[in-house]
């Protein structure tokens, strides 16, 4: 027997068919990012399609949020070790200055 409702990805496909004057309407430069939020939500799709919510944009919306949280944590990492080594070079060209 064949499934009598769409799968949460059909839902998503349409949500994203639905917005497409919208996506074209952008600059060129801001269409890759809208294509990319959409990536996010298909990276979750098997999660949100468990959730069953009866607007499918409220887990396509979440599973932006979270893709974008991770983002911010590996940026704010990636921050934390520059500004490391930033210190590290800094402290010694200090101690090189003070030796001279």
């Amino acid at each position: 027997m064949g499934r009598t409702n769409p799968t949460y990805r059909d839902a998503l496909r349409a949500i994203e068919e639905r917005w497409a004057d919208f996506r074209r309407a952008l600059r060129r430069r801001d269409q890759s990012h809208f294509d990319q939020l959409f990536e996010y939500a298909r990276e979750h799709a098997d999660a949100s399609g468990l959730l069953n919510h009866q607007n499918p944009l409220v887990p396509a919306l979440f599973s932006i949020d979270l893709e974008q949280e991770a983002r911010l944590d590996t940026h704010e990492e990636r921050i934390e070790e520059l500004e490391a080594v930033l210190e590290t070079r800094r402290d010694r060209q200090q101690r090189e200055e003070a030796d001279r």
